[in-house]
């Protein structure tokens, strides 16, 4: 099974190639200035792994909590994720989201992968 730490830590997923283009914005700005890039919306652990999994044809359905929470496939009842107290950030901060206004005033950036669109590609990425 896969094994994970945290799944309920929320986080705002990117494309690193959104994220490329808005750094070459930034470069092509006449005076420098600091910005944030982000999606400005955010997702668990949890829903990124369910997605995920969905995108390869399998429905997945948690049980228990805590340390001994894990999902299983719903068709057969294989466990496919664990959770680990191993994989537990140190200091852990459970929401993170951006605010990438400033960078859509000044040059309209704005990401253009979505969460899920982001998740296929990072599966077809490591299936290929």
């Amino acid at each position: 099974p896969l094994i994970l730490g945290n799944v309920d830590a929320k986080r705002d997923w990117g494309h690193a190639q959104d994220y490329v283009e808005g750094m070459w914005a930034m470069m092509q700005q006449d005076t420098p200035d600091d910005y944030v890039l982000s999606t400005g919306e955010t997702h668990s652990v949890r829903e990124f792994v369910e997605a995920a999994f969905e995108y390869i044809g399998k429905k997945i359905e948690w049980h228990g909590s805590g340390d001994s929470e894990y999902a299983t496939d719903v068709l057969n009842g294989e466990v496919l994720v664990r959770i680990s107290p191993e994989f537990y950030r140190p200091a852990e901060v459970d929401y993170l989201i951006g605010d990438s206004t400033k960078a859509q005033k000044a040059f309209g950036w704005k990401p253009k992968v979505s969460f899920k669109e982001l998740v296929r590609r990072m599966v077809e990425s490591d299936s290929a």
